[in-house]
C-alpha cells in the first residue's frame, strides 16, 4: 500500500493551473503548492493514513481544478 501512495503523490503536476478558469484564486493557489510540495521520496516518511488522506485531497483538488 505505501508503494501504490508513493505512486499516486508520485504523478506529475496535471496542469491544474494550465486549465482553471480565469480567476479562480483557489486553484491558483492549489497549483502553486503542488509547484512546492516535497519530493515523493519522502513519502515513505508519512504515516498510512496521512498518505492517503493527501492523496485523496489531491484527487479532488485536481478534479475541481479541471
Amino acid at each position: 500500500m505505501r508503494c501504490a501512495m508513493a505512486a499516486v503523490l508520485a504523478i506529475p503536476l496535471t496542469g491544474c493551473a494550465a486549465t482553471m478558469g480565469d480567476g479562480d484564486a483557489g486553484c491558483a493557489s492549489y497549483a502553486e503548492a503542488r509547484l512546492a510540495r516535497p519530493p515523493a521520496e519522502t513519502v515513505a516518511e508519512v504515516p498510512p493514513v496521512w498518505a492517503d488522506w493527501i492523496a485523496d485531497l489531491d484527487d479532488r483538488m485536481t478534479g475541481t481544478c479541471r
